[in-house]
């Protein structure tokens, strides 16, 4: 008796997602992104007005704040995910493929021919 090969479905989670869900989402990621550069200025202005303690560490890591974040908010934003031909495909394992069929399998029957005129 010859084993089916088992049917495998598409998985939704396979498809790639929509063009605007994309770009929404990294207009999110560029929005949060700004507004985290702009706090690092605001509270860089309110330590120096308040004359803070530590206030040589505190403003360099504000500075590099400011610099870093808009340069990783344009990379981000400009980032999509890979085409489709450069995406891992499914391929079967040697354990999960169909074992080769060989001609001299020893049975010697003809073919089923499914005649369309009876």
């Amino acid at each position: 008796m010859v084993k089916r090969q088992a049917y495998q479905p598409i998985l939704i989670t396979d498809a790639s997602r929509s063009q605007d869900d994309q770009l929404s989402s990294r207009q999110r990621r560029y929005v949060v992104m700004m507004s985290i550069r702009a706090a690092c200025l605001i509270v860089g202005a309110v330590l120096v007005g308040a004359n803070a303690p530590l206030l040589w560490l505190w403003l360099p890591l504000c500075g590099v704040g400011m610099v870093l974040i808009p340069w990783l908010a344009v990379l981000l934003a400009n980032d999509r995910p890979p085409r489709e031909e450069h995406r891992l495909r499914h391929r079967p394992s040697r354990r999960e493929a169909a074992p080769p069929r060989s001609l001299a399998t020893g049975e010697d029957r003809p073919p089923k021919i499914i005649d369309a005129d009876l």
